[in-house]
């Protein structure tokens, strides 16, 4: 039973986590009173951080770069100034307040102008996976209204089926062509600043569609409190002005929670369109960049890398390896310690939830495995299937409460809600050291002849395989168990494992209903653009 809800107790707690937020974001060098001001001027005028974060770094750092692409260099103050153009000449084309703007961007400049322009007229911006298809597009834009399309040439022939009568732009500096551009509108527009909007712009991100069609979801601006700020600082390191390659993708919300970081701290980004595994730690190396932001997959690929590739950059400037999108199989987090050093941290979450825990180096060293602690502010508790809380140590599913939750599906609906805590969909058990650890998907359970399986615990057994360079495990119908473990096994170049041997190595690690009864070697896992395996098409 809840026990009665006591507001002395609740507002001493809001105090305590208040006065922390502050001391978190001094030592991230945030809280300075020209910063603070600025920031809290700008963000006021421009509501959000998209806009109203850069408006104060192009006042507080105009001439030190805001992002690097493979164009060169933007300072603050230049791209402060292009988002200006843009966005006045998005309004002359008819874009108002509250209209909708589809961005299908890969990582560079033409991404990061396209949000902030969109936020400086305080229209919502509906962020597009870059996988789509047409069919996928246009069912996407249709459902969510957009009134206009910014996106890459690359995507010319996809959005020509897909986007009807509705303007499409080119977020590419090129003039002169048969769509509009951003070179365009840069090229003879007006570089002031458009009138403030009215309202916040809304960001849109889509869920991973791993299950089904992706879905809207709403991510509205925090509330103004320092622990909403504080909360990423509080378990990953980052500091004032730093330079940070961001290689995850930008529509999706990790990539995207880097940027509005950068934005709101001065930071410098380096963007590339398509990840490369050595040309990314190149570039690591040519700009000392002391962050990098990737999805778990990325690590991987950088692991895989000969040692004798690897070692021709100097990454040791790098103080912060952030992953994030899908779990680290098996040992990756060890691997990629001992190789690059202990500067990784993993954060678990979600597009509904957003932040639930950050593992550190000294978690993961401990239990690689390990989805960590929550973050300042964060609440994570684990329930019962009859919304009982369950004891340390005992398997329940995940409910997440923070200040930066979305607040629902853009076709309706949301996430199940306990005590005021959003279900994350995952079940999992938390240790005695208050570390959490995610089992997988509370959908994803296999019951096969009465003995309860989780994908998870197969796939990183195999995963630590020496001649598996990946796997995935799912369970297929069974006449006699009802359910059968069936695994995918990509294997490492030159190997001649068979299924046999897959099946000895389980059943010599853990319990015989978990020997998959099925191995299928396969040349690649199909993966979403954000590196989730998408065990829908396996089946």
């Amino acid at each position: 039973m809840t026990p009665p809800f006591d507001r002395a107790r609740h507002l001493a707690r809001r105090a305590t986590i208040e006065a922390k937020a502050v001391r978190v974001m001094r030592d991230a060098g945030l809280t300075g009173v020209k910063r603070s001001r600025a920031t809290l001027r700008s963000m006021k005028t421009w509501k959000g951080v998209m806009a109203g974060g850069l408006v104060a770094a192009a006042e507080l750092t105009p001439d030190r770069p805001a992002l690097i692409d493979e164009i060169g260099p933007l300072t603050f103050a230049e791209l402060d100034r292009r988002t200006n153009a843009i966005a006045n000449g998005l309004a002359a084309m008819g874009v108002a307040e509250g209209d909708s703007i589809a961005v299908l961007c890969r990582n560079h400049r033409g991404f990061v102008e396209a949000c902030a322009a969109a936020a400086k007229l305080g229209a919502d911006v509906l962020l597009l996976n870059t996988g789509f298809a047409g069919p996928q597009a246009r069912e996407v834009l249709e459902r969510e209204g957009a009134k206009i399309v910014l996106a890459d040439a690359e995507y010319e022939a996809v959005l020509t089926d897909a986007v009807g009568d509705l303007p499409f732009v080119l977020a590419e500096e090129t003039t002169g062509g048969e769509h509009t551009s951003h070179g365009d509108l840069l090229v003879g527009t007006a570089r002031t600043a458009p009138p403030p909007p009215s309202r916040e712009g809304r960001i849109t991100i889509l869920t991973s569609g791993t299950t089904g069609t992706p879905k809207g979801a709403h991510r509205p601006n925090p509330p103004s409190l320092p622990s909403s700020a504080a909360a990423i600082f509080d378990r990953i390191p980052l500091r004032v002005e730093q330079t940070t390659v961001i290689a995850a993708p930008l529509f999706h919300a990790w990539g995207l929670s880097h940027l509005l970081v950068a934005l709101a701290s001065s930071a410098t980004v380096v963007l590339e369109r398509r990840f490369d595994p050595e040309r990314t730690l190149a570039t690591v190396a040519a700009h000392r960049a002391r962050g990098l932001i990737v999805v778990p997959v990325m690590i991987q690929r950088m692991l895989d890398l000969p040692a004798e590739v690897r070692a021709r950059y100097d990454t040791s400037g790098l103080e912060v390896v952030a992953s994030s999108g899908s779990a680290l199989p098996g040992s990756l987090a060890i691997g990629w310690m001992d190789a690059f050093g202990d500067n990784l941290y993993n954060l678990y979450g979600s597009t509904e939830v957003a932040m639930a825990s950050v593992a550190d180096p000294s978690d993961l060293r401990a239990a690689p495995d390990t989805a960590g602690r929550p973050p300042l502010g964060t609440v994570v508790r684990l329930y019962d299937d009859a919304g009982q809380p369950v004891a340390d140590g005992t398997v329940g599913r995940i409910f997440v409460g923070n200040s930066m939750q979305f607040d629902g599906y853009t076709g309706g609906g949301t996430k199940e809600r306990i005590d005021g805590l959003m279900s994350t969909g995952d079940v999992g058990w938390i240790d005695e050291a208050g570390r959490l650890f995610v089992s997988g998907r509370d959908d994803d359970m296999i019951v096969s002849g009465g003995e309860n399986v989780f994908p998870r615990e197969v796939e990183d057994l195999l995963a630590d395989h020496p001649e598996i360079a990946e796997a995935a495990v799912l369970g297929v119908p069974d006449d006699e168990f009802g359910q059968r473990l069936a695994a995918f096994v990509v294997r490492t170049s030159g190997s001649s494992l068979d299924a046999a041997a897959v099946k000895a190595h389980v059943k010599a690690h853990l319990a015989g209903y978990k020997v998959p009864r099925d191995v299928s070697f396969v040349d690649e896992l199909p993966r979403n653009q954000t590196g989730k395996v998408l065990k829908r098409e396996l089946r």
